[in-house]
């Protein structure tokens, strides 16, 4: 079962306490995955379309109990066997979809005409629970999160501009930073960074799905510190490596083109301890010294032989 139908799953069980969150989250669920047909003059009929049982089994209940509706759940089964099997509901203009589609502000009327509004019904989001319960709405209409394991990703698909202006609008009011993007006929709000996806499934109450991508997260993060700390410490062994190959290759030079006493005395002494001991570090060469000295004094004096060697090249011609 993929995350995204886990977090489904988790809002389908959480039902609208309140008559403004009723309305509110089934508002948005017929703005997101349903269908309006004319039925006749100034009668309406809309159906509700889900591939999630979960999801159609919470429509049918806050239909039966907040509006006394028992509609009729039928099963569309999919020829392509990469899809699932659809649930849809109907709610006929005798069964009060007009009503139903006036109180959640997805109809309106003009005197003796009625519309049908592209627009985030603010009008009835005047409490916070109200917000949540739209939010929710919308992402089990028609949203979908990706496998944190993968990445970061969540999005709400619709096919009107105006109403992903609006939604924006009412998911970055909690600080948030969801943007839009079409793909083929369909606007796309979209939010990418982690933090701001943990936000929202705490505002959908979604809580956990919430922990679930905080642990992802976390494990993430060690896993790419532990990486950049082997990255960090293979990248300097290698610089380590290097240097002590041109520190051997230079006083190897300066022994065959001059002798070794061609080297003061301090310089010839860490000279021949860096030959017979290729593989130690330069703090260990410095302890290895008639009169120790640190990490910094053995490079110091390894950077003056690599000077004398390249004098004795450029003398040589070579």
């Amino acid at each position: 079962m993929s995350f995204s139908t886990q977090t489904k799953n988790e809002l389908a069980r959480i039902f609208p306490e309140s008559r403004e969150e009723v309305l509110s989250e089934l508002a948005a669920l017929i703005r997101m995955s349903g269908t309006i047909q004319l039925a006749g003059f100034k009668k309406l009929n809309f159906k509700i379309t889900t591939e999630n049982a979960a999801i159609a089994r919470k429509i049918f209940k806050i239909l039966k109990n907040n509006f006394g509706i028992n509609t009729v759940i039928t099963v569309q089964k999919s020829n392509n066997l990469k899809k699932n099997n659809s649930y849809v509901m109907t709610i006929t203009h005798a069964l009060g979809a007009n009503d139903i589609l006036e109180k959640v502000k997805i109809l309106k009327r003009e005197e003796d005409s009625f519309y049908i509004s592209d627009r985030v019904p603010f009008e009835i989001l005047d409490g916070e629970s109200a917000k949540r319960a739209y939010i929710r709405g919308a992402f089990l209409g028609s949203g979908s999160i990706s496998d944190p394991e993968k990445t970061y990703h969540m999005e709400f698909v619709n096919n009107n501009m105006r109403f992903a202006e609006d939604f924006v609008q009412l998911i970055n009011s909690y600080g948030l930073n969801s943007k839009i993007v079409m793909r083929k006929n369909n606007y796309v709000v979209y939010i990418k960074e982690s933090e701001n996806i943990s936000d929202i499934l705490n505002i959908m109450g979604a809580h956990k799905a919430l922990l679930s991508l905080e642990n992802t997260r976390i494990v993430k993060q060690m896993r790419n510190d532990v990486n950049r700390i082997v990255n960090c410490e293979t990248a300097n062994l290698s610089k380590t490596i290097d240097a002590s190959i041109r520190q051997i290759e230079n006083i190897k030079f300066i022994i065959n083109k001059a002798g070794i006493d061609y080297l003061p005395q301090n310089l010839k002494e860490i000279a021949v301890l860096r030959l017979k001991n290729q593989n130690l570090s330069l703090k260990e060469l410095g302890q290895m010294l008639s009169i120790p000295i640190g990490k910094s004094g053995v490079n110091h004096r390894l950077r003056k032989i690599d000077k004398i060697a390249e004098k004795l090249r450029g003398e040589g011609g070579e």
